[in-house]
């Protein structure tokens, strides 16, 4: 991706660092994803166009190819995830119309795709993902599911778990790191957000379960419990779910799933939103407050029962 701008600094041709054109972006992604996404869904679609000849019609056949995208498995990208890949390449523009003299975004005429915020959310309740795990006979997926069901944690943040995050005499897993894997490198990431570095508490069962699968492998502390990637973890996730016969959700919904079960437990959303390692509670109840369409129905219910539970005026402090 070149510029060609007015500014006597920049040279005719310049090539662009792709990253620095995107520190304005408003996703909340982290610079090792931005960089990615970039790297991975920009750059080979306008890699060898200058800035200035990359108008609204190029845009929007770039974003056709990836709203036609499908994968192995024929799937399609996430309405949230054509949303951010476009939001990244208007924050390149826009840095380009503040920098470099590009008159205008082109982002802007062509239009969005995807969606901010994903539609109804496909999650599994406890007897759902009871008779899942039934059928998952290998110990560490099997135990990679568990905690991702009953702790609500990341993929990556699983990934990246080492005997040390699982304290022998505490039920508790520390998160403190994330994992990736891109182009076969692997990358040890800092948190999403500081919340994100956490405490995560765990029933004794689990917690059992989780060192003896470290006590069996004899890891050293330092060393990742589950040897496997994501791919590996979604492809045998998608394996076992149709071995149960279940509805096919996302591996990330696992977290979802974690989540409404404990907001139908009566958990406080203060607390939730801590386990989640969401920045902040508002968060959590944006997430997943449309996940019960019972409960405004439940807070009408209770209003209407303070009218048929008529006030004593005797009770009334004035």
């Amino acid at each position: 991706m070149y510029f060609n701008a007015s500014a006597a600094s920049v040279a005719e041709n310049t090539v662009v660092a792709p990253y620095s054109l995107a520190t304005s972006s408003i996703c909340a992604i982290s610079e090792y994803e931005a960089q990615h996404l970039i790297d991975s869904r920009i750059m080979p679609y306008f890699e060898n166009m200058k800035i200035k000849n990359i108008d609204a019609i190029k845009i929007r056949k770039w974003q056709n190819e990836l709203v036609n995208y499908k994968d192995k498995n024929g799937k399609p990208f996430a309405q949230t995830y054509l949303r951010t890949i476009n939001t990244q390449l208007s924050a390149i523009m826009n840095y380009a119309v503040r920098y470099y003299d590009l008159p205008k975004n082109p982002c802007r005429d062509a239009g969005s795709i995807g969606k901010s915020r994903a539609g109804e959310m496909k999650i599994w309740t406890r007897e759902q993902f009871e008779h899942f795990i039934q059928f998952e006979k290998k110990p560490s997926y099997r135990v990679a599911f568990n905690i991702l069901f009953y702790t609500g944690i990341r993929e990556g943040e699983l990934l990246a778990l080492t005997p040390a995050d699982v304290p022998k005499d505490e039920e508790v897993i520390d998160i403190n790191k994330s994992y990736a894997c891109v182009d076969q490198r692997e990358y040890f990431l800092t948190p999403k957000t500081e919340r994100s570095n956490r405490r995560v508490s765990i029933h004794k069962s689990l917690h059992k379960e989780i060192r003896d699968l470290i006590d069996g492998m004899q890891l050293e502390d330092d060393e990742r419990i589950f040897y496997f990637k994501r791919g590996g973890l979604v492809d045998e996730f998608y394996r076992r779910t149709a071995d149960a016969g279940l509805e096919q959700i996302k591996i990330h919904n696992l977290r979802h799933s974690h989540a409404s079960m404990l907001i139908h437990m009566g958990v406080p959303i203060t607390e939730i939103s801590a386990r989640l390692g969401h920045e902040s509670p508002d968060i959590t109840l944006r997430t997943y407050s449309h996940l019960y369409p019972g409960t405004e129905r439940n807070a009408s219910d209770k209003i209407a029962a303070l009218f048929d539970d008529p006030i004593d005026e005797n009770d009334v402090d004035l």
